[in-house]
């Protein structure tokens, strides 16, 4: 069986769930309660399995704090013995608007501080990563503010189905590839869930 690691990117603590810094954990949570896993405490994170189609995927949502996610993903990817495109990570993203969601299969870290520690210590860019619009309604100076602050009520309510599409992206990475499913992920929200919907099943059902 294949095996996979998917890292979603976030802080740990109360304080910041549901924060739009966190998009990585929500995705991976949502994917966990959809499969009927739970994470458990592990080296550098917490940690769940689930299975689609005979791959194997490891969710990891590290516990190093934002800045230093690349140290539980460097453990794990050698722990596990994978190669480096067998790694995906999870992101927010400022530079899209909300609920826009991109993949792809490398590329520079646009200024994220998780994305720039995991290809610091990977010693790459050369792994797929998925980043989820946050937006940008913030004045200046107030960045920090704004990524640490809370989803909006109409923004939580859009939680649900921008989770499932990421879902649903990652299980197509691993089963049709990268560039196939980018084709289908790298879509405007409503034509991805049209999408989404040919084959809703597998993106929603328990492995």
């Amino acid at each position: 069986m294949d095996n996979f690691l998917i890292v979603g990117l976030g802080n740990i603590g109360a304080e910041y769930a549901n924060t739009r810094h966190n998009m990585g954990f929500m995705v991976l949570d949502a994917w966990a309660q959809a499969s009927n896993t739970v994470f458990s405490q592990s080296r550098y994170g917490s940690m769940a399995e689930t299975t689609f189609k005979g791959r194997r995927f490891h969710l990891l949502k590290p516990s190093t704090y934002m800045n230093l996610s690349g140290k539980a993903v460097r453990y794990w990817m050698n722990e596990l013995k994978l190669p480096l495109e067998n790694l995906l990570v999870i992101s927010d993203d400022l530079n899209l608007p909300f609920g826009t969601v991109r993949m792809r299969k490398n590329g520079s870290a646009g200024g994220h501080n998780g994305l720039t520690n995991i290809s610091e210590l990977l010693g790459s860019e050369g792994y797929a990563r998925i980043r989820i619009g946050i937006g940008n309604n913030f004045s200046r100076g107030k960045q920090v503010d704004f990524v640490l602050g809370g989803l909006s009520e109409d923004e939580m309510k859009e939680m649900p189905e921008i989770c499932e599409r990421v879902i649903a992206g990652i299980k197509a990475f691993a089963t049709i590839g990268p560039d196939r499913a980018m084709n289908t992920l790298n879509t405007k929200p409503k034509a991805a869930a049209a999408d989404a919907d040919k084959t809703r099943p597998s993106a929603i059902e328990p492995a």
